[in-house]
């Protein structure tokens, strides 16, 4: 069993937080590490929007508990009736992660049974320690470096094992190929899609992530070979056409980094069209089919490569 950072944060946190709330003699200082341990987030952005809901929805409650407990008194009706205000109000300021943290601020001011400025300053306090013990502890995120750049190699490789799939298939025509690649591909993508929005969201003043716009961009290119399968299929492996087309796949496998190659192919593309504009016109209907399979591949090809383009135009 593996133990994440954010385990370990939260059992350094939790005692840490009760702790620094017993020195300081407060009320309930059991809270300050329920405080703790619902603002220990995965990524820093997620840590201080918690902590902003959950300290915002607490100044909120204090305000509506004064207000009805005084009003109405310290009864189980004033508590529902003060709900039925103060949830809508929550939804309303958009910080309705802190509904659960307020709400235990809110039965600390019904159990003291008088609300004054002791009780306010005791709450505060304890808010104050419980959420930044969380903050704290949060400042430190482990890098994801090393696995984006693992998640990186594998699908620039199945890419590779594709393409050169594809390629043999149009040689050979039958193939026992398995397509395993497709769906590891698919999963590794989602992966790392994942990962890479988490360390998006661990670099709150950083505009741009390589990362998160490398897998975005792996993935409609994935999507586009997935659209070339069903067009492969349709192509003769005695096609010449077919055939130039096989090495281009062969070559483009080779070419599979991070690496800005996609202009010299689509030069490469660019003479192979001009090429089939210039053979003779199809005489059969079969022929016809597999010249406009074969120029539908062509443009998918192109669509393939301009993604790359663009990513790395963008990547600058």
């Amino acid at each position: 069993m593996k133990i994440g950072y954010r385990t370990i944060k939260t059992a350094l946190g939790t005692p840490l937080a009760i702790w620094i709330a017993q020195l300081l003699q407060l009320e309930n200082f059991a809270s300050a590490g329920i405080l703790t341990i619902l603002c220990i987030q995965i990524t820093r952005k997620r840590s201080f929007l918690s902590a902003w809901h959950r300290f915002s929805a607490c100044l909120v409650a204090m305000v509506f508990s004064f207000t009805f407990f005084e009003l109405l008194g310290y009864n189980p009706i004033s508590i529902g009736l003060m709900l039925f205000a103060f949830i809508p109000v929550t939804v309303w300021m958009r910080i309705t992660p802190g509904i659960v943290t307020s709400s235990v601020i809110i039965l600390h001011l019904y159990g003291s049974g008088a609300i004054d400025w002791g009780v306010i300053w005791n709450e505060m306090v304890l808010i104050t320690v419980g959420i930044g013990t969380a903050l704290i502890l949060n400042l430190y995120m482990p890098s994801l470096e090393n696995k984006l750049k693992k998640y990186q190699k594998e699908v620039e490789s199945n890419f590779s094992i594709i393409l050169k799939e594809i390629a043999e298939f149009m040689r050979e025509g039958d193939h026992d190929w398995t397509g395993k690649e497709l769906t590891d591909t698919a999963a590794l993508l989602e992966k790392a899609k994942s990962l890479s929005f988490r360390d998006v969201e661990n670099h709150l003043l950083r505009s741009h992530n390589h990362y998160y716009h490398y897998f975005h961009m792996r993935t409609k290119q994935f999507e586009l070979l997935e659209r070339m399968l069903p067009l492969v299929s349709r192509i003769s492996s005695l096609d010449i056409h077919g055939q130039k087309i096989a090495d281009f796949f062969e070559d483009l496998a080779e070419g599979i980094h991070p690496g800005n190659t996609a202009l010299i192919y689509l030069g490469k593309l660019k003479e192979m069209k001009e090429e089939f504009r210039e053979d003779r016109l199809p005489e059969t209907r079969e022929e016809f089919e597999v010249r406009a399979s074969l120029f539908h591949l062509l443009n998918e090809i192109e669509e393939y490569l301009i993604i790359k383009r663009s990513f790395k135009k963008s990547d600058v």
